[in-house]
């Protein structure tokens, strides 16, 4: 049986290859944009949903094929739920810029209101015009430290607290932490609705 192609709206290899073994069992073979020349796209949207159907529908305009995307970012209460759709951005510098300028955001909030979360929306569309595009999403729940701790992981990782685990994202083992994350449970969401017939 022919796998279907499927193109990732990312160029990251570290993603492509998440995403390939996540979908396995359904046979799809899952290939980076940058292997068909999609180009990046503004994520002009206000909400992680927009930006990964934003992202799904320029890949699949551009190669003709099946698209999945993903848009994921961080929560905190206190800020409003910034820095949000902003994450990846939040400081224009980089990782160690975003986290120093989330720590200044948070000088003198107990540890009462450091509330957060990790968000991830995956979005999977057979075609541009789909008009019912498999929306999928998961949560992170846990808090943000007063400073950086453990090396592993990579953005806000060092800062984000994981009560069940008594320690930082950052200080998780790799596989527990594919495991247990935001992108793990919308992942698994997906590989069961697309399991469903789609």
């Amino acid at each position: 049986m022919d796998k279907q192609i499927v193109v990732l709206a990312s160029d990251n290899a570290g993603k492509l290859k998440e995403f390939s073994r996540i979908l396995a069992p359904l046979h799809m073979e899952i290939r980076s944009q940058g292997e068909f020349g999609v180009p990046d796209v503004p994520e002009d949207g206000l909400s992680f949903v927009e930006n990964a159907i934003i992202k799904a529908r320029a890949a699949c305009e551009h190669t003709g094929l099946p698209a999945i995307a993903d848009d994921s970012g961080l929560e905190v209460d206190y800020l409003q739920g910034a820095p949000g759709i902003h994450s990846a951005r939040y400081s224009g510098q980089g990782d160690a810029a975003n986290n120093a300028k989330l720590l200044r955001e948070l000088e003198g909030v107990p540890e009462g209101k450091r509330s957060a979360r990790f968000q991830c929306v995956l979005v999977y569309m057979r075609n541009p015009m789909d008009p019912t595009p498999l929306i999928c999403q998961g949560s992170w729940e846990g808090r943000i430290l007063f400073a950086e701790q453990g090396e592993q992981g990579f953005g806000y990782d060092p800062l984000f607290y994981v009560p069940e685990h008594n320690c930082s994202s950052a200080q998780l083992p790799a596989g527990e932490k594919n495991r247990i994350s935001h992108r793990a449970r919308a992942s698994a969401l997906l590989l069961q609705a697309l399991g469903g017939g789609r």
